[in-house]
């Protein structure tokens, strides 16, 4: 098992100097990765995040996740190069289809199938493939040839690979993380059908051991095996953990009680017993790097100093 990383997905836009101060604390709590996803109405992704190496020394630095379809591939790797320069080489790049039917409406741009937003996706990790790693490292990057993504930094005056993320949920998406990515990262939701504003409902447990094992027949062939990331919906450090989760039972009456503390990505209880709710999920899924959004960035904090080392 791969030893655990923190990240935490700043989704609030800030002027210059609370941006700088809220990464400064989630380098005090313990975060290994500060991230910034790709979604109308939050921090633009790649200025965020160099203001963010200016603010740290410690911490990586990822987009979790671009919407590819907002991107042009030549345009986006000028953006990847440049901020891994400015970030000194901290940049993780994070991929995705991005599913909010209505930030491409807003955008102008077209949404599209799901097929076309996956042929986009591909057509643009190979172009980026093509245009940032002249190094002759294989498709999957440094996890494919045997090299950690902390490990691919190169030498004063070489070129390096930016680590590769690629989260999604089906099939297609699956098998692309499982040969290219160097981190795979997993949601456990998925839209609601019919919704253009990008609602999402948990997958059960069981729904989840399916997508683990469809991934796992994915990257069966590979030399050695990607981090896997999973973006936490819920942490609540409290002495009552039914109270935490009543307001997401609300939202999805399917689910018991019991079956919504089940889900790895409901983190409630007292700091020990979501520890263990964390190795637990690394034992059962392989989850050993967890993502929590901006809200809960200060109760996971609690969480991670007795996970240091593991």
């Amino acid at each position: 098992m791969r030893p655990f990383r923190f990240g935490v997905s700043l989704i609030t836009p800030a002027d210059a100097g609370a941006w700088r101060a809220k990464c400064r604390r989630a380098e005090e709590l313990g975060y290994d990765v500060i991230l910034v996803p790709d979604h109308l109405g939050m921090p633009a992704p790649f200025p965020a995040l160099v203001a963010a190496a200016g603010a740290t020394r410690r911490p990586r630095l990822g987009t979790f996740v671009l919407n590819a379809g907002f991107w042009n591939p030549a345009l986006l790797a000028r953006e990847v190069a440049t901020t891994d320069a400015l970030t000194g080489g901290r940049l993780e790049l994070g991929l995705g289809t991005g599913y909010v039917q209505a930030e491409h409406e807003t955008a102008g741009l077209p949404f599209g199938s799901p097929r076309e937003r996956v042929d986009h996706l591909l057509r643009t990790v190979g172009e980026l493939d093509r245009l940032l790693d002249p190094s002759g490292l294989p498709p999957g990057g440094p996890a494919a040839s045997g090299r950690a993504p902390e490990e691919a930094s190169a030498g004063p005056g070489e070129r390096r690979r930016v680590p590769l993320l690629v989260g999604g949920n089906g099939d297609r998406m699956l098998r692309l993380a499982a040969e290219r990515a160097d981190i795979a990262a997993f949601t456990a939701v998925r839209s609601v059908p019919g919704s253009t504003t990008g609602r999402l409902e948990p997958l059960t447990a069981g729904e989840i051991d399916g997508r683990m094992a469809a991934y796992h027949r994915f990257a069966a062939a590979r030399p050695e095996p990607a981090e896997l990331n999973l973006l936490v919906q819920l942490v609540a450090v409290t002495d009552d953990p039914s109270a935490a989760v009543r307001p997401l039972l609300a939202r999805v009456p399917r689910f018991t009680e019991e079956q919504m503390r089940e889900l790895p990505i409901v983190l409630v209880g007292t700091p020990e017993e979501i520890r263990a709710q964390v190795r637990a999920a690394r034992e059962r899924y392989g989850f050993s790097y967890l993502t929590v959004l901006e809200p809960h960035m200060e109760d996971f904090g609690k969480v991670i100093a007795g996970l240091r080392g593991e």
